[in-house]
């Protein structure tokens, strides 16, 4: 989902085939990527027929990325077990 998101990063639009030719993975895998990082909001897509076009939804990408640096700030706990 990385690859993905990286790849679409890099250009405004981008169809299904093109995503699937730069992620080394299956259609399938490569389609059920897209759905859930659609159905997470992080990417979008619109209907050109035949094809999908499928791009970063900035809003919700700012607002992940501000909740990923909060997140980065949380100081954790670290178990120290003595040998």
């Amino acid at each position: 989902r990385i690859s993905i998101l990286k790849h679409l990063a890099s250009m405004e639009t981008c169809c299904f085939n093109e995503i699937s030719k730069e992620v080394p993975l299956a259609d399938s895998t490569v389609s059920q990527h897209l759905a859930e990082l659609k159905k997470a909001g992080l990417i979008q897509g619109s209907i050109d027929p035949p094809k999908v076009k499928y791009c970063i939804n900035y809003e919700n990408w700012k607002q992940a990325r501000k909740q990923f640096k909060e997140f980065s700030r949380i100081k954790i706990a670290k178990n120290e077990k003595s040998d």
